[in-house]
């Protein structure tokens, strides 16, 4: 397994590089599915001119990222090809250990319901074998390396693969049950683009699990926990906002990077929900509707806490994809992370309703996207109503994805305790509807 990583890496990595020399990396830097106003290499480059001038790289309206990723490029301007490579290598490797890890953990957990006699005794094909989990880890890692979304987010140099790395290790802390460096890496994720304090909650269930703590409102022990992450979270995120005013002198970074997120005043087009409804948008309207909008990335938390405490890292996975789908500036390398952990539920196959079209409207949509902007952009031969329209297609398709495994994942739950085989009062077989 080992042996077949590095090898992953060294045609991953190998395909990048040449993808960088080639005359493709100047077209692909500049598509808008791959950056956004808040992860554009070009806009990073003009701040770090500005700030080399001697004035506030936020004192216009052009650069939107934060000042430790500024300052990071400060001294690794020169290197900024490796750093993007690097970041794709860390991020794969921390998904590969973490998927690792967690495979032991379901295997302990699928021992103990058989010890304590939890599952029905027909559920035998629904059991998760080492067999079959066996190359899990591999091809999480083969699914984020070698996705073409992540490819092009490296070759863009788009800093969204920075921010990729840092969730992929706070994920890994938290498999591990390391809350200290799990809440200090979901503060930088929170600091670099506000909507991952959204994996708070999946972070602290993992904990709580992991430690054997019993998720419980009522609990001594859970609450001592939740108490502890937050003030480990919040210090650390305040740790790195003062850091970034002593680094400026100024706290102008702060309406430049997370009110420009929140109010959403660039209207490029993207891959988004945002862009085309607030240009239609009424004045008078926009603030209601932005809040609207806002809140759907946090809307679901509180449920979905609820019906999955007892599967966190699933829940986790759902959380990520509701931040790339919903969020104000989303690219196809938020798609790329949170793609990477759907090898972690081949079990659910079997289950899954909508795959096939699923998948056919994902490729589509990621095809037409160049085709509809040009014709757009450069032929005047459609308009972005058009381009709109593919664009919800994608993320009617991210959803359709997303709401399909959750229902797969809640029938096998289901059917592990209740049998695959079931009758209904009049002995004939029974039909599961969830609702």
């Amino acid at each position: 397994m080992a042996a077949s990583l590095v090898l992953a890496l060294v045609v991953a990595v190998t395909v990048r590089a040449v993808l960088f020399r080639s005359s493709l990396a100047e077209f692909i830097s500049e598509r808008v599915e791959v950056v956004s106003p808040l992860n554009s290499w070009k806009r990073v480059v003009e701040g770090l001119s500005l700030l080399d001038l001697g004035v506030s790289p936020y004192s216009g309206n052009v650069f939107h990222e934060t000042p430790l990723i500024l300052y990071l490029f400060h001294f690794l301007i020169d290197y900024a090809e490796f750093v993007f490579m690097a970041t794709d290598v860390i991020t794969a490797v921390a998904l590969y250990i973490a998927a690792e890890d967690f495979n032991k953990v379901v295997f302990r957990k699928q021992r103990i319901a058989f010890e304590f006699q939890k599952y029905a005794p027909d559920i035998i094909t629904l059991v998760r074998t080492p067999k079959e989990m066996y190359h899990i880890p591999l091809k999480v890692a083969l699914f984020y390396l070698l996705n073409p979304f992540t490819v092009l987010t490296c070759v863009a140099k788009s800093t969204c693969a920075i921010h990729n790395a840092i969730i992929a290790i706070f994920v890994l802390a938290t498999v591990k049950g390391s809350a200290f460096i799990s809440a200090v890496f979901l503060a930088l994720a929170t600091y670099q683009s506000l909507y991952p304090v959204a994996l708070f909650a999946p972070a602290l269930l993992y904990l709580a699990q992991k430690h054997y703590i019993l998720v419980n409102l009522h609990s001594t022990t859970f609450l001592v926990l939740l108490l502890k992450y937050a003030v480990m979270f919040l210090g650390c995120l305040m740790v790195t906002i003062c850091l970034s005013f002593f680094l400026l002198n100024s706290w102008s970074f702060i309406p430049s990077t997370y009110g420009f997120i929140l109010s959403v005043p660039d209207l490029t087009p993207n891959i988004g929900l945002f862009w085309y409804f607030f240009a239609e948008m009424f004045e008078h309207f926009r603030l209601f509707f932005v809040c609207v909008f806002q809140i759907n990335v946090f809307f679901y938390t509180l449920p979905l806490s609820v019906k999955l405490r007892d599967h966190p890292m699933f829940f986790m996975f759902v959380q990520l994809a509701i931040i790339a789908i919903f969020k104000s500036y989303p690219t196809v390398g938020d798609v790329a992370l949170y793609m990477a952990f759907l090898p972690m539920w081949n079990h659910l196959y079997r289950f899954l309703r909508n795959i096939f079209v699923v998948t056919c409207m994902l490729i589509s949509s990621s095809v037409l996207f160049p085709v509809l902007w040009h014709l757009w952009i450069y032929a005047g031969s459609a308009n972005s109503n058009f381009y709109y329209a593919i664009t919800l297609a994608f993320n009617v398709g991210q959803i359709l994805l997303v709401s399909d495994y959750f229902y797969a994942y809640i029938r096998r739950e289901y059917h592990l305790v209740e049998g695959l085989n079931l009758k209904s009062p009049d002995g004939k077989e029974a039909h599961v509807v969830l609702k």
